[in-house]
């Protein structure tokens, strides 16, 4: 099926969502260690008055009011045509450790205020080039809407900084981190909200069509969201607002953390934390508890983001152990961790980072501050003896297979549902490839983000190999 474009633009737009929970994001980075991000619930409640956003630090001010300005189609098609950068882990590491000082915090700003109006441009632009049926169902129109109201947010700073007036004070920076913090709310649901209208429009759109615009759409999402949530992160652990005596978890304590990535983060940790997770829930729901066991280098480490690694390794580990158990096998789950060779030793201890001329703007500092000499990368090998993926299963696992979900699934409501229970509801249909609907591709979007990738390997009636490689610094152009 050909995507029809349509040339006078979309239905008008649904009357405006809900308030976005922007307080509890903020409110639940500034809790935890050097801000490492969690997603919050979408259900906490909001506070009494938007002035208490940041009510653990002492400089603060008024969250800004919604902004009016209207997103023309105009403003759009120009961000979209503009160049969009290309985002490594350097470049969210490039403002140093925290406490940052003013000057890095605005710089940080800055850099997060030249990317994110391009990014929702052309994510913008990328739904309405699907079939306008498509676009018109609730839910897609929803994430559609979403997007306008996030680049209507960030319009007028983009508009400042381009007249020459770029975030230069703190009270700005506070009200930019106010507008991240919406923007993050606003778009926690994306994936069940998409899942479950391309559900809807099955009958419209085929499946290598889905598969092509949530390839990409997925992907970028993934650099939006780090982009905003490596500055809210930053802005709580920032010298400017920073104050040890009214936080539990300074900066000292987690010494490793530039805000969502830590420099020196042990896979075996995250791998560990995430199997006992995982074994809970099997406990609880085939009485059972399978064994895992991590060999090779345990004590590597690289620099990563946290969360990324947790999700990937939550849904690989989720097949693994339900294959285990259904099997019956006795055989422990069995992780090994191989870090790469480090890179020859460079002046400054990192590789040198190349930045192209158009990657150079009016936001960007010469300034790169370099990771710590750590491994470049790790590969992690998850083996299970659960009998290995049927023949005929095995070319669909990187699909996103809509029709696991049953009749019943498509009426789950959209909000309060993350990423890891869309998934779980995908399953609930009892099909032969319901674990693998949405696990592995958004696995794999996560690990080839910074140049890594996921291999599998099925010897069919005995087990499976999982290869997951990690690159610790990479660039990737989405």
């Amino acid at each position: 099926m050909r995507l029809v474009t349509e040339s006078q633009g979309l239905p008008s737009p649904p009357p405006r969502l809900p308030a976005r929970p922007r307080d509890a994001v903020m409110r639940a980075l500034s809790r935890l260690p050097s801000t490492r991000l969690w997603r919050p619930q979408t259900t906490l409640p909001l506070p009494p008055s938007p002035a208490r956003v940041l009510p653990r630090h002492p400089f603060t001010v008024s969250a800004p009011a919604p902004s009016s300005h209207a997103v023309s189609d105009a403003e759009i098609a120009a961000l979209a045509s503009q160049h969009q950068h290309s985002l490594s882990l350097a470049d969210l590491v490039r403002h140093g450790r925290p406490p940052l000082s003013e000057k890095s915090l605005l710089s940080s700003a800055n850099f997060a205020l030249s990317l994110l109006p391009i990014r929702l441009a052309r994510r913008i632009q990328s739904l309405r080039n699907l079939p306008y049926i498509v676009v018109s169902n609730p839910n897609i129109s929803r994430i559609y809407n979403n997007y306008l109201h996030s680049l209507s947010i960030l319009l007028p700073y983009w508009h400042a900084a381009a007249q020459g007036r770029a975030i230069a004070s703190l009270d700005d920076e506070v009200r930019f981190t106010n507008a991240l913090a919406d923007l993050v709310a606003t778009h926690n649901d994306t994936i069940p909200i998409l899942a479950k209208g391309f559900l809807e429009c099955r009958r419209y759109i085929s499946p290598q069509e889905v598969t092509r615009f949530l390839d990409h759409h997925l992907c970028a999402r993934i650099g939006t969201r780090l982009v905003a949530e490596q500055h809210i992160a930053l802005h709580f652990s920032s010298q400017p607002h920073f104050a040890p005596e009214a936080s539990p978890t300074p900066c000292p304590e987690d010494p490793s953390y530039i805000g969502v990535i830590d420099t020196a983060l042990r896979p075996a940790r995250i791998i560990d934390s995430c199997a006992g997770f995982v074994a809970d829930i099997c406990e609880l729901r085939y009485g059972c508890r399978p064994q895992l066991c991590i060999d090779g280098e345990p004590d590597a480490t690289f620099a990563f983001v946290p969360t990324h690694l947790e999700y990937i390794v939550t849904e690989l580990l989720k097949n693994a152990f339900r294959a285990t158990v259904e099997t019956r096998s006795r055989e422990p789950v069995v992780v090994t961790i191989a870090p790469e060779p480090p890179l020859k030793h460079q002046p400054g201890g990192a590789p040198h980072i190349q930045t192209s001329a158009h990657d150079r703007g009016l936001f960007r500092s010469d300034a790169m501050r370099p990771l710590d000499d750590n491994a470049p990368g790790v590969t992690v090998r998850i083996r299970d003896r659960g009998g290995g993926i049927p023949p005929d299963v095995l070319p669909h696992i990187w699909s996103y297979s809509f029709t696991t979900f049953s009749d019943a699934d498509a009426h789950l409501p959209g909000s309060g549902i993350d990423g890891l229970a869309a998934i779980s509801s995908a399953g609930a249909g009892g099909s032969s490839i319901a674990g693998l609907g949405y696990g592995l591709p958004l696995s794999r979007a996560y690990a080839e983000y910074f140049g890594g990738g996921i291999a599998v390997q099925s010897l069919y009636g005995w087990g499976t190999d999982v290869y997951l490689r990690l690159q610790g610094v990479g660039t990737v152009n989405a």
